[in-house]
């Protein structure tokens, strides 16, 4: 893999930084280009003339560009009083703008063969795209619009709310939903992440509230990008800078505390649900991605819960004892939490023997460990499955931007195999006596599970 540096002139959109208007003059201006050659992909960086920050993966031989635009600025920006403020943002990004109002603006997307819209997770705010190359202008043109005109007209905006009022019923009786919240409860009752959406939150907000909230999220300053198709670094930064020309400059910045669990609860938690089966999760900490043990977790946890059929607890909750159709386990890496956590579902009857069989299966990993053979084969998997999550313009896009949310430097998707092939036999016995102790999870059951006080 090399380094090497492009520089080429570029005739662009001028961006004026205060007035945020762009000329009909187009200016030359020199764009300086970094590019990492690495094994996974070519990724050239540079940063347009307008301050927008840009990965980039050139592949001539599909005419389709794949782009995402993100924000570190996500949900845990709504006020207090006004929970959910950003998803209704989000949810109107492509209900129309300027001139189009929401019918309009789909046809025209139908018309360019281009998708465009807008979501938010906690921590970020998201806008992907994808589009013909050859429409790139036009499908441009429809992006920069959304940014600078969105229209949060009254009719996308009561079907927002009717949905929302939708979601807040089906949600009672959704056994993921249940178990959620009452892990946040237990774990990280005071956080700003165990804040929830409610009818008095949704009666609070507003098109007008929601709008106002835009300009506070998306900015110029704050915006990353990234994209991969036909196209080259010269053509996309005026494309982009004149995209994002209709943004205010700056925006606010959240500050997130980190996460620290709560000790776990000994007995497990039941949500009572009227339902046949009952769901059980169980949930432990973890380290973060930038730990020098987080391979090593992740190689463990595909013995123990990740492998689908190959794991420990399929082949002995599913196949031997035949107590669930399926149970999992992860190891989630966040910015500011970081879990172990599992689950799967079984007959209410059975809960006891389920939750007693998770138990046993990490009590037997902790007490004997894994083999070589089961360490072989999860690396042999891990490893080979990798390139899959490389098939398409929009997963290398999407993986990209998930490389730069983490922080992640650029040659990580070359390093990332050699971490996987590092891990010894010694490393995650060693990681599964620290972190996969029972007396580490909480348990938490959703139904009407027999043999386990509520």
């Amino acid at each position: 893999m090399r380094m090497k540096f492009l520089f080429g002139a570029v005739a662009a959109l001028a961006i004026g930084a205060c007035t945020q208007q762009a000329t009909d003059e187009p200016t030359e201006y020199a764009l300086e280009v970094e590019v990492y050659d690495g094994e996974f992909a070519t990724i050239q960086q540079f940063v347009t003339p307008g301050g927008i920050s840009v990965w980039l993966v050139e592949e001539p031989s599909i005419p389709i560009l794949s782009l995402r635009m993100a924000w570190q600025v996500g949900t845990t920006s709504d006020p207090d009083d006004q929970i959910g403020l950003t998803n209704a943002m989000v949810y109107q990004m492509n209900e129309g703008a300027g001139d189009l109002d929401s019918q309009a603006f789909f046809k025209r997307m139908e018309e360019l063969n281009m998708s465009f819209g807008c979501s938010a997770g906690r921590e970020a705010t998201f806008c992907n795209a994808s589009m013909l190359t050859e429409n790139a202008d036009e499908a441009f043109e429809l992006i920069t619009l959304a940014y600078a005109e969105p229209r949060f007209d009254e009719g996308p905006w009561e079907r927002f709310v009717r949905e929302q009022e939708v979601s807040l019923k089906t949600r009672e009786t959704n056994p993921r939903y249940l178990a959620g919240e009452a892990l946040e409860e237990v774990l990280w009752p005071d956080h700003p992440f165990a804040r929830d959406f409610t009818a008095e939150s949704l009666e609070a907000l507003s098109a007008e509230a929601a709008k106002a909230h835009k300009d506070k999220i998306m900015s110029r300053s704050g915006m990353l990008v990234t994209a991969v198709g036909a196209i080259s670094p010269q053509d996309l930064a005026p494309l982009i800078d004149a995209a994002a020309a209709g943004l205010p400059d700056t925006g606010i910045e959240v500050e997130i505390p980190q996460v620290t669990l709560a000790e776990p609860v000994s007995d497990p938690i039941t949500v009572s649900l009227e339902q046949p089966q009952s769901l059980v999760t169980f949930t432990g900490p973890a380290m973060r991605q930038d730990d020098p043990d987080f391979y090593t977790a992740v190689v463990l946890n595909y013995t123990f819960g990740g492998g689908g059929f190959e794991s420990r607890l399929m082949e002995d909750l599913r196949v031997a004892r035949g107590l669930t159709y399926g149970i999992y386990s992860r190891v989630s890496s966040g910015e500011y939490v970081q879990t172990w956590a599992g689950s799967g579902s079984t007959n209410n009857d059975s809960v006891v023997e389920f939750i007693e069989g998770i138990k046993e299966n990490m009590t037997l990993m902790v007490a004997e460990g894994m083999t070589e053979k089961e360490l072989a084969d999860a690396k042999s998997y891990l490893i080979g499955s990798y390139p899959l999550g490389f098939d398409s313009n929009a997963k290398i896009a999407g993986n990209m931007m998930g490389l730069r949310l983490d922080g992640l430097p650029v040659d990580f998707w070359d390093k990332r195999n050699a971490m996987v092939e590092a891990v010894t036999l010694e490393d995650v016995n060693r990681i599964a006596r620290e972190y996969l102790k029972p007396e580490n999870f909480t348990f938490i059951a959703v139904g009407q599970p027999q043999g386990l006080d509520g």
